[in-house]
């Protein structure tokens, strides 16, 4: 007999008392995120499901679980995520988003995709199952994100994409940015036709798209989108059908701007979803994961109801899963939290289908997972760096250039022109207006091209940092006050196979390895918080005020991002997704 059938038949002989349940969780409080209504009841579990709500009938069951009157509400869903920038793999990051109450992640797990292709990705996401959270697959859209306009280790063309969206696991289209669609390009619009026949939606990237522009966008059948930084640019997308996730990363900001628009012009939240998009590991342990975003929107004024569902059923029928998930009725998964009231987003129980996995804050099952020895060996210079190689040749006695102006709690830059002097043929620093030099470095072993600018907005003083995690094409970008700190840090990373370094005076202060894909940790979470503490100090040391100065880094050399980017093969301007000279003139 079909083993689906077989559980069904199982199920629903439990739902009527006729057979024994696995859990019965009694003496709670139920939030019916269809009402709006919270009653007292009890829960009756069979096979990972739902099967009655506060049944009439005595229950039998294998585990009984008292709730000791607390709320239950379903588990939290983060709408989208890229496991890779948490610096843990799925295993680690579950001991510390799984106690916070996240039971289900939307991830585009489009970094590692850059760097190791289809392959990559599977090895990455495939065989998770048994994780105490659910993971659905948005297939990466943009591998590479600039083509032609960075080097990247991995590509996914429209063939590769249309294999991954008909796994079981997938669910959309992962993000795709502005430039795919109003240029018109074949391949990403033949993406999103594909991720519609086969009936999964598309995830948008319209970051600093006007009206206009937003139009031709949405038309193009983009379902949503998580780079509003105002409120209006939320309700612009909101008012042309694109559903809209309030984003509270590490170095993206936006919920406190976006609650407080929503609450003071009374808008309606049914379209509305959370994420994190890219938060560190030391963030989410600090202050939560989805919960934060749940938690500061009940501080900020939110009714608790509205913002629980926001976090669970809203981001279910995004997804066309609300049959599934979101809500505690009968046929759903058992994902479900325990919390003490509607006000303290803090739970005391969290299950995943059933299973209770968490409790007071603590995972309860630590796992590790295994992956192939190819994705420890991703950092390969294609040629020996001097310190030259990170300076500017210019003649004169000074210099036009474009500067990246980086905006505090954004990801979002400006282009700042600034006159530069040219010392012995090179471009100099200014380290006095917190103008730093910065390169990226190919770090895949194809062409050994380096492409160098200026940044303001680190408030280094002295030494460099240098990163692989850097968007989206993670090749490895260095600022640095100095170019023989910059190499320094850049051959410490090419020793480690990835991760972060800090450089001073010719030695280096500190460094993480992240030897997975030069992206993530095969460590503990509570390791590489650790780690990270220790790094965020040394920092410190150079001058830098960042509360999340790697995070920063990263999106610097993002060239779908404005206004301006930096990868291996030059300064990108982002809108008008082409190369623009770093120096403008000189004199």
């Amino acid at each position: 007999m079909n083993k689906r059938l077989e559980q069904l038949k199982q199920e629903l002989k439990a739902s009527s008392g006729k057979e024994m349940a696995d859990l019965y969780i009694y003496n709670i409080r139920i939030l019916d995120v269809y009402t709006e209504e919270i009653r007292s009841g009890s829960l009756v579990i069979r096979n990972g499901r739902i099967v009655a709500v506060s049944p009439g009938w005595e229950v039998q069951a294998r585990v009984r679980y008292d709730g000791l009157g607390m709320i239950a509400i379903p588990g939290f869903m983060d709408s989208h995520i890229h496991i890779e920038t948490t610096l843990l793999t799925p295993e680690a990051l579950a001991t510390v988003i799984v106690p916070w109450g996240t039971t289900t992640l939307f991830v585009d797990a489009m970094e590692i995709a850059n760097v190791a292709g289809i392959q990559g990705l599977n090895d990455l996401l495939r065989d998770k199952d048994d994780l105490p959270f659910r993971l659905f697959m948005e297939v990466p859209s943009r591998v590479p994100t600039a083509p032609g306009l960075e080097t990247t280790g991995g590509v996914l063309g429209v063939e590769e994409v249309s294999i991954l969206l008909k796994e079981s696991n997938a669910v959309s289209l992962g993000e795709l940015d502005p430039p795919k669609v109003l240029n018109l390009m074949d391949d990403y619009l033949m993406k999103t036709l594909s991720a519609r026949e086969e009936g999964r939606i598309c995830n948008g990237h319209a970051i600093g798209l006007g009206w206009d522009d937003l139009n031709t966008y949405a038309a193009a059948g983009l379902s949503d989108d998580h780079e509003s930084v105002e409120y209006q640019e939320l309700k612009d997308r909101l008012s042309l059908g694109l559903r809209a996730l309030i984003r509270e990363g590490s170095s993206e900001r936006n919920l406190d701007t976006l609650i407080r628009g929503i609450l003071e012009d009374k808008l309606p939240t049914e379209d509305l979803l959370f994420c994190t998009d890219d938060k560190h590991v030391n963030d989410i342990v600090r202050e939560g994961h989805i919960s934060y975003n749940v938690q500061r929107s009940i501080d900020l004024g939110m009714n608790p109801v509205k913002a629980v569902k926001i976090a669970t059923i809203n981001t279910a029928r995004h997804f066309r899963l609300d049959h599934e998930l979101g809500s505690l009725t009968p046929g759903r998964f058992a994902d479900i939290l325990l919390v003490p009231d509607m006000n303290t987003m803090k739970p005391e129980a969290v299950f995943k289908g059933g299973k209770l996995v968490a409790e007071k804050g603590k995972i309860l099952q630590e796992q590790k997972g295994s992956y192939p020895d190819y994705l420890n060996h991703t950092v390969t210079l294609q040629r020996d760096l001097s310190a030259g190689d990170f300076t500017t040749n210019a003649e004169g006695e000074r210099a036009l250039v474009r500067v990246i102006d980086l905006i505090p709690d954004q990801i979002i830059n400006k282009e700042k022109q600034e006159w530069l002097p040219i010392l012995a043929g090179k471009v100099s620093p200014d380290i006095s207006r917190d103008i730093l030099m910065l390169s990226v470095v190919e770090r895949y072993g194809k062409n050994g091209q380096l492409g160098s600018g200026f940044v303001r907005g680190f408030r280094l003083v002295q030494g460099a940092l240098a990163s692989s995690v850097s968007h989206d094409h993670h090749n490895i970008v260095v600022v640095g006050t100095n170019p023989e700190d910059m190499l320094l840090a850049v051959q410490e990373l090419e020793r480690m196979q990835g991760g972060f370094a800090a450089a001073c005076d010719g030695k280096i202060l500190d460094s993480i390895a992240l030897p997975i894909g030069g992206l993530m940790s095969p460590d503990p979470a509570e390791i590489v918080m650790n780690n990270m503490n220790r790094v965020n100090e040394a920092v410190k040391q150079l001058g830098c005020t960042m509360a999340s100065p790697f995070m920063s880094l990263s999106f610097i050399s993002l060239p779908t991002v404005p206004e301006l980017g930096l990868t291996d093969l030059g300064l990108v301007d982002v809108l008008k997704h082409c190369l623009v000279p770093l120096v403008i003139k000189t004199e």
